[in-house]
């Protein structure tokens, strides 16, 4: 792939951009991944003689774009992994989702759990008693809608209360609004990437303390564009 898309970097941290279809962090397979990408941007660009350390802090679904942060020291990831635990990082998201809401801004709390053979997060609305089923929540503003294909599509911003895996395109198929692209939940009507963006992020910089947020526009092309650059 080419050259990986840094938004800033210090001698501390690194904020970058996981583009769709790479993985977060190696599998087994050959298939490349940001973490690997970024050790060797960085093994190269300092000339770096060994092991390059990189702490991987948190993860984003293989066919999800989104900006990322990653530690570069030990310190540094132990404070803003306390930071993730204390719910205190933002990370915000936009979505291209099937059909349109009566309610333009709400908030969704339901049971999530996870089968782990067949990578797939099944929603409960009442904790089903068994299993590592997790409660789970987000809040959501409808930010724009706009025909694709002859349907009905809506841009969400969507604010993640907690990080399940697949939390986002889980709930959002359950409510009857799956995310285009997202075959895994449910859409059947584009066979591009999932419209699904982590698009700002924000924390405490682990050493001198000072609140950061950085963003990712929202791309011009495909679904993307009948929405004008709306953020």
């Amino acid at each position: 792939m080419t050259e990986p898309q840094i938004i800033f970097e210090d001698n501390h941290v690194l904020v970058a951009v996981k583009p769709a279809g790479i993985l977060s962090q190696a599998d087994g397979s050959d298939a490349p991944d940001i973490l690997n990408i970024l050790k060797d941007y960085i093994k190269v660009k300092y000339d770096k003689p060994g092991n390059v350390y990189l702490g991987l802090l948190h993860r984003l679904d293989r066919n999800v774009e989104g900006i990322m942060v990653f530690a570069k020291t030990s310190k540094a990831a132990s404070r803003i992994s306390e930071q993730i635990r204390k719910h205190e990082v933002n990370k915000r998201y936009r979505a291209i989702v099937n059909g349109t809401f009566t309610k333009k801004d709400g908030r969704m709390s339901y049971y999530l759990l996870k089968n782990k053979k067949n990578n797939v997060t099944t929603v409960f609305e009442k904790d089903p008693g068994r299993g590592d089923a997790k409660l789970s929540s987000l809040s959501y503003r409808i930010t724009g809608e706009a025909t694709y294909n002859g349907q009905k599509v809506s841009l969400a911003d969507i604010d993640l209360e907690t990080g399940r895996s697949h939390q986002i395109r889980a709930f959002m198929s359950h409510e009857g609004h799956p995310l285009l692209g997202d075959f895994k939940y449910n859409d059947r009507t584009y066979k591009g990437d999932i419209c699904l963006q982590s698009y700002l992020i924000g924390f405490k910089h682990p050493i001198s303390g000072e609140y950061k947020e950085y963003t990712l526009p929202m791309k011009d092309e495909g679904p993307w564009g009948i929405f004008g650059g709306k953020a």
